[in-house]
């Protein structure tokens, strides 16, 4: 065999990795985790500013998002507290996961039913209980990733549940769109009552999370390290010095340390100083996407591109064009390593938002349209499977639920909030400026990388 041959074999081994049952079993998930994000931000944008409501209001509607920002709050209660009933159906992931898509479908069912022309406090508060119950179910399913495979797999994994989540952008963008024409009497003018068939068609398909979540095997219940066990040791000599206290009272103590205070001392404890450039990295790397996503959708609309142009090369093509960016950043980050790849994906993310700025100049143009669209979720795919590796990495599989919970929330609380202010922002300045900021904000999360990758080697 040549050495042409012997490479091209490599890579073909390197690719069958996403043929791994746990690989597919992700695929699924990831599409249950994928279908409500845009039915609170991207498809939601569009329902309101078809309604007529004002642009600025629209924006301040993705602070619903910051729901995902704050999972960590009650992620200590996902990873450690097994739900009586369905615990002992279930097991302690899939119960909490069966739980949190059972809450989403009928949080989801609800919005459908709501009018903003009529009821917008109403509507966004069921779209806040839609946020929480898909950020509660995100908590349990990267706690179930990280707990079902070894470090190998998380890259493919990644890479299988990006698949699935832009699986379901498709049909929570295009196919709810499209759901909303076709039921509509009248193309030009609103219609409540075809949103509100679309968004229960979307509250149906939600029974995939469900049939795959009495499908699938309960991880195994990770051994307890040295640490913990001493953490444990610690807290009932705690409880007999201070035997006063009410029995439920000391077990409390004990049961809090270990589920909120241990997950966050450990980070501390394992990466001391380098914790800080950590955190700021999680926190800023995907801030140009996110920023840039609140607004794309009302972009589109100023620009004059109908439904079914969205539908088609946005959340169709782009779509497929992100799945086909995880694959290659999965493959990627298999063979030259996370660090490498989470840089490239950091600095195409930038570039390509500049992109944006040049279609806004130009109009309404399709053909301008699919080329922006094409490179920037190719870029946006490769960087997401990229970072989801690098965050499991920093996992401890003790505390999975919690420890990735926090650095989700981390990488999403900032930007969403800075993201509030977009629309304002393009009242003020325009898209062309508006974007190429955006673009500028991205760079220095490069400079973060280089330095969380000088010592990234040294807690492989």
């Amino acid at each position: 065999m040549s050495p042409s041959d012997s490479h091209s074999s490599t890579w073909l081994e390197s690719a069958k990795i996403y043929l791994h049952p746990r690989a597919i079993t992700l695929l699924f998930l990831g599409f249950s985790s994928g279908l409500p994000l845009l039915l609170v931000f991207g498809t939601l944008s569009f329902w309101l500013r078809e309604a007529g409501i004002e642009r600025s209001l629209i924006t301040y509607f993705s602070w619903v998002g910051l729901a995902y920002g704050f999972k960590w709050l009650w992620s200590p209660l996902v990873d450690r507290i097994q739900l009586p009933l369905l615990g002992r159906w279930l097991g302690r992931r899939r119960s909490w996961l069966f739980l949190s898509q059972t809450m989403l479908i009928a949080s989801l069912s609800a919005l459908a039913f709501s009018d903003p022309l009529n009821d917008i406090e109403l509507m966004a508060i069921l779209a806040l209980a839609v946020a929480f119950s898909s950020a509660t179910q995100d908590i349990v399913i990267d706690a179930y990733r990280i707990e079902s495979a070894g470090e190998r797999l998380q890259a493919a994994m990644a890479a299988t549940y990006m698949a699935g989540y832009r699986l379901a952008m498709i049909v929570a963008g295009a196919g709810a769109l499209a759901i909303a024409a076709w039921v509509a009497p009248d193309a030009t003018l609103y219609s409540q009552t075809s949103w509100k068939v679309a968004y229960l068609s979307m509250a149906a398909l939600l029974g995939t999370g469900l049939i795959t979540t009495l499908l699938i095997s309960e991880p195994q219940i990770p051994d307890q390290d040295a640490e913990l066990t001493q953490q444990r040791e610690r807290i009932l000599a705690f409880t007999e010095n201070y035997a006063h206290l009410p029995k439920s009272l000391a077990h409390l103590i004990a049961w809090a340390y270990i589920a909120i205070i241990s997950p966050f001392a450990d980070f501390i404890r394992r990466y001391g100083l380098q914790a800080i450039i950590i955190l700021a990295l999680i926190g800023t790397y995907r801030i140009s996407d996110v920023i840039l996503g609140i607004v794309a959708n009302v972009f589109y609309v100023d620009m004059g591109f109908t439904k079914q142009e969205i539908a088609q090369i946005i959340k169709v093509f782009g779509v497929v064009m992100t799945i086909i960016g995880a694959g290659i950043g999965g493959i990627l980050v298999n063979r030259l390593g996370v660090m490498k790849i989470l840089f490239a994906g950091a600095l195409l993310v930038a570039l390509t938002n500049l992109l944006f700025a040049w279609l806004a100049t130009l109009g309404h143009n399709v053909l301008a349209l699919t080329l922006v669209i094409s490179l920037d979720n190719l870029s946006g795919g490769i960087a997401t499977a990229a970072f989801v590796a690098y965050l499991s990495s920093l996992t401890n599989i003790q505390y999975s639920a919690t420890q990735y919970a926090l650095f989700s929330s981390i990488m999403l609380l900032f930007p969403k909030f800075l993201g509030g202010f977009s629309g304002g922002v393009v009242d003020d300045v325009g898209y062309v400026v508006f974007f190429c900021g955006v673009a500028l904000i991205g760079l220095p999360v490069l400079f973060l990388v280089w330095l969380a990758a000088k010592n990234h080697t040294k807690h492989e």
